[in-house]
């Protein structure tokens, strides 16, 4: 990828938490070589032109470091408008372009970030490769559902809430629907996405978790839909996490 102002950049495109194309939640990932230097306004720039919900960037700490050989790095997360604190994802496809592209064969590499230092380690079990990461604890708190109420309403309308809880280190909301709403009624929601950032003007909400209790029977535990037009995103393909 080249810039207006003459810099050539390497540019991956990686679809995390699967095995198939054009699947599992995307993110880009740009290597910045030390001896670059690229202002936030070009960052920016490159992760709006992207748009998609985070674009990682990578540095090396030293002059003297590589992206083959380093095991420590720089990491850096933005969404089409602005910079974020932590992306699970974008770490996890930052991880797989060092181990699986660039070539990086330490067994355990290291992010500097915003949340502090992550690592992620190549693992194989059975002849299967894979990468697992240690990602910081966020606790939620339960919050009273008045609190939040004109978000609460253009998010879920009329439906019954049961729980509402609330990360303040992260800003995500959690609005967990009444055990009588299916997966059906969960993926049938229109929540007025348009309106979320005027109905919660005190600063501390940065995204919206919409979840459902599933079934007895159901192979999964819950079902949730993720909204942050706070960070210039809609509706993430892959619910957030807190």
């Amino acid at each position: 990828m080249s810039t207006r102002i003459g810099l050539k950049l390497p540019l991956f495109t990686v679809d995390a938490f699967t095995r198939k194309s054009f699947a599992g939640n995307a993110a880009a990932v740009c290597l910045l070589p030390k001896s670059e230097h690229v202002t936030d306004d070009v960052l920016q720039k490159i992760a709006a032109e992207m748009n998609i919900s985070e674009t990682a960037f990578l540095t090396c700490l030293s002059s003297s470091d590589s992206f083959e050989k380093s095991s420590r790095f720089g990491l850096r997360w933005l969404s089409p408008t602005n910079e974020v604190p932590l992306c699970g994802h974008a770490t996890l496809a930052s991880a797989a372009v060092l181990f699986y592209c660039v070539g990086n064969s330490n067994p355990a590499i290291t992010f500097d970030t915003l949340s502090g230092p992550l690592v992620a380690c190549q693992c194989k079990v059975d002849g299967e490769e894979f990468i697992s990461m240690d990602l910081p604890l966020n606790s939620p708190v339960v919050v009273a559902h008045g609190e939040f109420s004109d978000l609460i309403k253009v998010c879920v309308g009329e439906q019954l809430v049961k729980e509402v809880q609330f990360s303040s280190r992260t800003g995500k909301l959690l609005i967990r629907l009444d055990d009588s709403v299916t997966r059906t009624d969960l993926m049938n929601l229109q929540p007025q996405v348009d309106k979320m950032v005027d109905a919660e003007r005190s600063g501390r909400v940065r995204g919206v978790i919409i979840t459902v209790v599933e079934a007895a029977d159901s192979e999964h535990d819950f079902a949730s839909r993720y909204f942050a037009p706070w960070n210039g995103i809609r509706e993430d393909p892959v619910t957030g996490a807190f």
